[in-house]
């Protein structure tokens, strides 16, 4: 059996959402013939953690876990946080918070962390990726990013050991959305392009998780037309059999993952006022985290009070609660962007509201699959529930979402890398 070693910086316990795809894909491809081996870290100490996922990593899998130096533990002693507090992704690049240390560790995230805040990793993983490589006949790297750190360790490990190197982008690299309201300077930039650039140049094949990424990426660096693929971010399967919708008095909206202050939808929530002051049994449910922005436009619409903010949950748990709801909530950061919960709003069946501007891969997804429909932001649409609620999916359009369906994808991309 080949052998494909995978670079992830988060790994269970870690909660993180960006898991849940290399997860499975490394569950699933030994049924393709690769056996994954994994690098990561010792700990991941910014994200919540998930227990129940170690569930999900084979007795058989080689992990390789490695130290790093960790900048979010200093973030908190700089901006006054207890060591052992949960940060809120949403609040460390909050543009609301004028306070002088959140400003300068912000100014100090973007220009000096090239590419990201997990260059601290870089040496460690490095390291143990050349001991490993010298006793192992790996056949392939995969890097998972972000961090795009990650990519510069596989980058290093394919050129020493002459290895395939595949990235996967679960977000753009030098422009992702969370950099757009922040200054990066101008060598900052020009670094991270070369970055980027010297590790795209150099793969044997890029994987993007969106259609409309892989094509921007390709205006930007031509040389990938013919070395690129779309593998969306899927679901899997086998968390939602025997899955039964309960019965329920109320109607509940769900909205899973983080929203940040540019997703604000005061429309949305002058909405759901409204619908609720005709007698309607509405309620709003964020699970993960909210930005302070977004909680005082709910505030501002007074709805407060038929809202819940129910943090971070398992994932397991996270999916029960998808299947209670009513109605699904997502918005989408920018045109590049297929939210990876839209894929389990769409397996969960439940009618799917969108907000997104110019995002046509989003509209046609939704379109493909009759799950829902995408508003634009400013959208003074006040019909928002009616247009969805009869939107009745079709299965068959959603299956080819399934991962182990995407891991079969990934390993005829690997098959050609070592051919």
């Amino acid at each position: 059996m080949k052998k494909v070693l995978f670079i992830t910086y988060y790994w269970p316990p870690s909660g993180k959402a960006s898991l849940h795809w290399p997860l499975k894909m490394i569950k699933f491809l030994p049924e393709f013939g690769w056996q994954p081996i994994v690098l990561t870290v010792n700990e991941d100490t910014f994200s919540a953690k998930d227990n129940s996922l170690i569930n999900e990593v084979s007795d058989n899998l080689k992990v390789i876990k490695t130290k790093t130096f960790e900048p979010f533990d200093i973030y908190k002693k700089f901006t006054g946080k207890k060591k052992d507090e949960q940060l809120i992704a949403s609040e460390t690049i909050s543009t609301t918070n004028k306070k002088l240390a959140h400003r300068i560790s912000i100014w100090v995230r973007m220009n000096l962390f090239i590419p990201d805040a997990r260059i601290g990793w870089y040496l460690f993983a490095k390291r143990a990726g050349e001991k490993l490589l010298k006793t192992e006949n790996i056949d392939s790297i995969i890097s998972i990013g972000p961090p795009q750190t990650t990519h510069l360790i596989a980058h290093s490990l394919s050129k020493k050991f002459n290895i395939p190197h595949i990235p996967v982008f679960i977000d753009p690299w030098v422009d992702i959305i969370y950099y757009r309201n922040f200054r990066r300077s101008k060598l900052t930039l020009v670094i991270d392009n070369y970055l980027e650039k010297k590790v795209l140049y150099n793969s044997t094949n890029s994987i993007f998780v969106t259609k409309t990424m892989k094509e921007d990426y390709i205006r930007k660096y031509s040389f990938l037309k013919d070395k690129s693929q779309v593998l969306y971010w899927g679901y899997n399967e086998g968390d939602f059999e025997g899955m039964v919708s309960p019965m329920k008095n109320e109607e509940v909206i769900v909205h899973a993952g983080n929203i940040f202050d540019f997703q604000d939808i005061p429309a949305f929530w002058d909405s759901i006022k409204k619908e609720y002051d005709k007698g309607r049994n509405l309620k709003l449910k964020f699970i993960g985290t909210v930005a302070p922005v977004i909680m005082r436009s709910i505030e501002a619409a007074g709805i407060s009070k038929i809202t819940e903010y129910a943090g971070f949950l398992p994932y397991k748990e996270m999916i029960q609660e998808l299947n209670k709801a009513s109605y699904l909530l997502v918005c989408v950061t920018e045109p590049r962007h297929v939210p990876g919960k839209l894929f389990e709003y769409l397996r969960i069946g439940k009618p799917i509201i969108a907000f997104g501007n110019d995002n046509d891969e989003v509209k046609h997804i939704l379109a493909e699959t009759n799950s829902g429909m995408i508003f634009k932001y400013d959208d003074k649409e006040s019909d928002f529930f009616n247009k969805v609620k009869n939107c009745e999916r079709n299965f068959g359009s959603i299956v080819i979402f399934d991962r182990k369906n995407i891991a079969l994808s990934l390993s005829k991309i690997l098959d050609s890398t070592a051919e």
